[in-house]
This record gives structure tokens, sequence and C-alpha cells, in this order.
């Protein structure tokens, strides 16, 4: 089974302090720690996982900056077989239309039997471009899948749904599947596979190797761009209730009578 995992070189930001830059249209990356994406590790440890089951090959690819290279080798080591990273100063601003149309241009020229990708990104968390990309191959598609088997070339796979529920879907391959985190635990990444992974060759491809234009891409080629982005301003805060246990009760009372709520 020969699979392709989208992944993505994203800022981790949860214990970080993020600032808008000079454009206001993006944050300070300076002295910000990037990795792959949350999403797409899961999508690939699910990759490694079918091919140490069935055989095959797992490629993955990436839209970014040269320094994405670095999750891509992180990839290597896990697991994958080749990696694919395609990097132009064009491709900057591209929405998630524009990003699957990079991705479309170069995956459909490959064979695959299946399609991987994190259910979004924790940069922009849009969780477009695994559908887009799915509607420009042709090929049938689910998000948020948390179990995939297997039967008579044909997946089966569940689906998370609100409220705790979840689906079960019969779909005919190939396919793409966008993976929730949960699905699995990615594994370690041990110190031979980083170094089989720095002998391993990562195919590089700009807008000139890929059969679009510059109105395919970047601003031009995009249905969203940013106008503006803020921190959003703080309109209430926390308020402390100090006291005995019954003065707290009392306070309490108080609170919801002067609001309506009682």
């Amino acid at each position: 089974m020969d699979i392709i995992v989208c992944v993505k070189h994203v800022p981790e930001t949860a214990e970080a302090e993020l600032k808008i830059d000079a454009t206001g249209k993006g944050i300070e990356k300076a002295g910000l720690v990037f990795d792959i994406n949350e999403w797409d590790d899961y999508a690939l440890e699910e990759a490694v996982r079918m091919k140490e089951k069935f055989g095959g090959t797992v490629t993955a690819i990436t839209v970014g900056p040269e320094d994405s290279e670095s999750t891509l080798r992180k990839c290597l080591a896990r697991g994958a077989d080749k990696a694919i990273r395609l990097t132009d100063p064009k491709f900057a601003s591209s929405d998630a239309y524009a990003t699957a149309k990079i991705l479309h241009s170069v995956i459909k020229n490959l064979h695959f039997d299946l399609i991987l990708t994190g259910a979004q990104a924790g940069d922009d968390g849009s969780a477009v471009v695994g559908p887009v990309l799915a509607e420009l191959l042709g090929i049938p598609h689910a998000t948020m899948v948390k179990k995939i088997e297997f039967t008579n070339g044909k997946a089966i796979v569940n689906r998370e749904l609100e409220g705790g529920l979840e689906e079960r879907l019969e779909v005919k391959l190939p396919a793409l599947f966008t993976v929730q985190t949960g699905i699995n635990e990615p594994r370690y990444v041990s110190i031979m596979g980083i170094r089989k992974a720095m002998q391993k060759e990562v195919k590089v491809m700009g807008l000139a190797d890929i059969g679009l234009s510059e109105n395919d891409v970047g601003e031009a080629g995009s249905w969203l761009r940013i106008e503006k982005l803020y921190v959003p301003p703080v309109e209430k805060q926390t308020e402390f209730l100090k006291g005995s246990p019954d003065e707290i009760a009392t306070k309490i009372v108080e609170i919801l009578k002067s609001r309506g709520l009682i």
C-alpha cells in the first residue's frame, strides 16, 4: 500500500508569548520553536503502521520554507520512505485552497492508494486543505477519522462527530482521510532513525517544477486573505471572591441577582 502524508511545519505556541509582527498580518517568529503539526504527527504514525502491516511506501510532503525540511527529516526518521518539500517565495500567503492546489499539482502525478492529513493545522485551524485536495483529485474523503480498517479494497473508518458520537463509513480506495488526534500513540524518534534520515534525499520543487502559474498560488490564487491579525481586547476580568464559605455564597447570590439571573 502506497501512502502519501501531507504534513505542515508549525510553531509551538502553547507556552509562547505571541506578538503581532510589523505587517499586522502575522506573528513574530523569532525565538519560536517549530515542529510537525500535532494532527499530522498522528497521520504520519498511522501511515507508518499501515506500511509495517501491509507493505508499500510512505511519502511525506509539505508546502513550506526551507526550514520545514526539519519536519520532513523527522518524518523520514519515523519511517517515511520519501520526502518532498514544495518551497518557493511565490507560495507565501497561500490560503488553504491555494495550498491544496500546490499539493494537487504534485500528488496527481504520484501513485497512491491512500492520502492522510491531519484534521487541521495548529496555526490556522482551517481544516480545509484535506477536503479541497480530495475534490481536486476526484477521490472520496472522510474527515475527523479515529479508526481505519481495510477489507476487499475498501476502507472502513470511524469518524468523530459532536456530542461524543461516531459514525462508521465504507469508503472506496483510493481515498483521503483527515486524521484526528488519539487515533494512535506516535512513536519516539530513535537515534538510529535520525542518522538514517539525514542520509536520505528530500526532493525540493518550486513553482517552475509543478506546472502552476503565479496567479494560481499566493494571494493571487487564494480565496481568502488576512486583512489584520490582532490579540482580542480583554473586555472582562476574573473576580476572585474572598471570605468564609458563607460569605462567598452570599456574594455569589448577590452577583446573580444583580445580573437578573435569579
